[in-house]
C-alpha cells in the first residue's frame, strides 16, 4: 500500500528534481519504489473490480437461468391444460351433437315491398344515408334529408325504398312491417305512406 511517507518521498523527489537540485541515488530508489507501490495498489484494484464485474454477471446469467426454466416449466403446464380443456370441448360438443335440438316454428314475416322492390340489389360499397327515424320527429325533414342525400351518394331509384326503411326504427319500423305483404309498389306511395 502506497504510506504518507513514501508520497512524501515521492513529492520530495518531484520537487528536488523540478528545482534542478542533485538528487542522491537513495532519493531516486526511494521515489521508484513509491511509483511502483502506487501501480501495484492500481492494479489490484482493477483486478478487484473486475472480480466482482463477473460474479455479478456470473449472478445474472444464474438469474436468467432460473427465470428461463421456470419460463419452460409454465409453458408446459399451459399446454398440457389447454391441451385436456380442448378434449373437455370435443367430448362436450359430441354430446350436444348426440342431442335433439328443438326445432321452433319459423314465423312467416311479411315484406310490405313488391317482389321487384325485394330483388334490388344495393352494393356492398355504396354510401348508406346516417340519418334515423324513430317515430316522434316531423317526417317531411326526413324524407328531404334522405333524397339529399341519396342524390349525393346516387343511388338507383329500387335502392331509395331499402335504405329509407334502413333508417327506421322504433314504432316507426313496427308501423312499417305492419303493412300488408307485397302493398309498396312505387316511392311516391310510399313516402305518402311514411308522411301520413
Amino acid at each position: 500500500m502506497f504510506n504518507t511517507s513514501n508520497m512524501r518521498n515521492t513529492r520530495q523527489g518531484t520537487s528536488t528534481l523540478e528545482e534542478g537540485d542533485n538528487v542522491t541515488m537513495q532519493q531516486l530508489m526511494e521515489i521508484i519504489h513509491a511509483l511502483q507501490q502506487t501501480v501495484a495498489v492500481s492494479k489490484a484494484d482493477q483486478n478487484r473490480i473486475l472480480v466482482e464485474v463477473q460474479a455479478e454477471q456470473i449472478a445474472s446469467q444464474n438469474r436468467f437461468q432460473v427465470d428461463l426454466d421456470a419460463s419452460r416449466t409454465n409453458n408446459k403446464e399451459l399446454r398440457k391444460a389447454n391441451k385436456e380443456l380442448r378434449k373437455e370441448l370435443q367430448r362436450m360438443g359430441e354430446h350436444a351433437a348426440g342431442e335433439q335440438t328443438p326445432t321452433f316454428p319459423v314465423r312467416a314475416r311479411t315484406m310490405p315491398f313488391s317482389q321487384a322492390i325485394m330483388n334490388a340489389i344495393i352494393p356492398t360499397n355504396f354510401m348508406t344515408p346516417k340519418i334515423n327515424f324513430t317515430g316522434i320527429e316531423d317526417p317531411d325533414p326526413h324524407i328531404t334529408t334522405f333524397h339529399t342525400q341519396m342524390m349525393i351518394s346516387g343511388g338507383t331509384n329500387a335502392m331509395h325504398f331499402k335504405l329509407l326503411m334502413e333508417t327506421f326504427s322504433d314504432t316507426t319500423l313496427d308501423w312499417f312491417i305492419s303493412l300488408p305483404d307485397g302493398h309498396i309498389t312505387s316511392f311516391d306511395q310510399f313516402s305518402t305512406l311514411f308522411r301520413e
